[in-house]
């Protein structure tokens, strides 16, 4: 009789065993089936945002990108660029590479409590991509050594090119990329930082609001983009050239020799001392300069005045010549 009753208890705790096993199986299948939806969803949302996750094994250097395949992210295939550190950083910019593997290090030796820099790396088409990179130890073995490293890695080429965009538009002339006038000011003050004394020179064309009326605001614009392409390719190197607005501009020589400051002033007059052809139309303008000698008290703002008193002495006198300030 006994043995009958634990051969019906050991059945009944073989059942009772068998529903919680089938219950426990239901509850992991559910589990994993929310696990994948979550991942599903999270990928997404990350691949979205240019966003990829990634994990290194630290003894071996091997990476895992979780969201998108290796090498994606610069235009590799898995075959070509192996999944590990040192194929990362061979594809690091030369410019940043030291202070980004530093970075690195820094955090891996425990000197800085995580790993985050901004960064440029080389595209196979030989392009460059800007990221932001983050990572931070998420596990050690028991001596305290790393062992995984987990972070995130988000390409940010166009917001960068768009924050270097907004930088140009913010100190240069959109139409001929010239400095404007915030950015020569600033060039002045760094100037005389270096030189005691330079010299500044304001020009104004004779003749344009004429041309630009009877041919219309494209021909002037054209007109305007050949004078700053003059004004580059014979104030040479060291100077800085600015289109202040209109149909004036300025040449900033850190030089206050008056035969060097003649010499180019002489120059610019003589290419437009004759007519010449743009865009099938015949071209007759000149250049009104005035020039300033300036010195270590002087601002931008008082030099550039005396440099454009200084030209509409040059208007009065004729035009098509220069005049130094007195």
């Amino acid at each position: 009789m006994a043995s009958d009753n634990s051969a019906e208890n050991a059945a009944e705790l073989i059942a009772q065993l068998q529903v919680e096993i089938a219950q426990l199986k239901r509850e992991n299948a559910n589990l994993t089936a929310l696990n994948r939806r979550a991942e599903e969803k999270l990928f997404a949302a990350l691949d979205g945002n240019g966003l990829c996750l990634w994990e290194q094994h630290i003894p071996s250097g091997n990476l895992t990108i979780f969201n998108m395949r290796w090498g994606e992210l610069l235009g590799f295939s898995r075959e070509e660029l192996a999944a590990h550190i040192d194929s990362w950083k061979s594809k690091l910019h030369p410019d940043d590479k030291d202070w980004v593997i530093k970075a690195f290090d820094d955090h891996v030796s425990g000197k800085a409590d995580y790993y985050q820099v901004i960064h440029r790396m080389l595209h196979k088409d030989g392009s460059v991509s800007w990221v932001s990179d983050r990572g931070r130890i998420v596990e050690r073995l028991a001596d305290g050594t790393p062992l995984r490293m987990m972070g995130s890695h988000i390409d940010i080429t166009q917001e960068k090119r768009y924050e270097i965009d907004l930088a140009l538009l913010a100190h240069s002339d959109p139409l001929t990329n010239l400095m404007n006038r915030q950015a020569i000011s600033n060039a002045f003050d760094e100037c005389l930082q270096s030189v005691e004394h330079g010299g500044l020179f304001f020009i104004d064309l004779d003749g344009f609001k004429a041309l630009n009326d009877h041919y219309g605001h494209k021909f002037g614009d054209t007109l305007l983009m050949h004078i700053a392409d003059t004004l580059v390719f014979h104030a040479g190197e060291l100077a800085h050239i600015a289109r202040l607005g209109g149909d004036e501009f300025v040449i900033l020589m850190p030089t206050s020799e008056v035969e060097v400051l003649e010499a180019l002033a002489q120059s610019l007059l003589d290419v437009y001392r004759q007519a010449f052809i743009l865009e099938d139309c015949e071209v007759k303008i000149g250049l009104s300069i005035g020039i300033d000698i300036f010195g270590a008290n002087d601002s931008f703002a008082e030099s550039c005045d005396r440099a454009d008193a200084a030209m509409y002495r040059v208007k009065h006198q004729g035009k098509h010549g220069y005049c130094f300030s007195i």
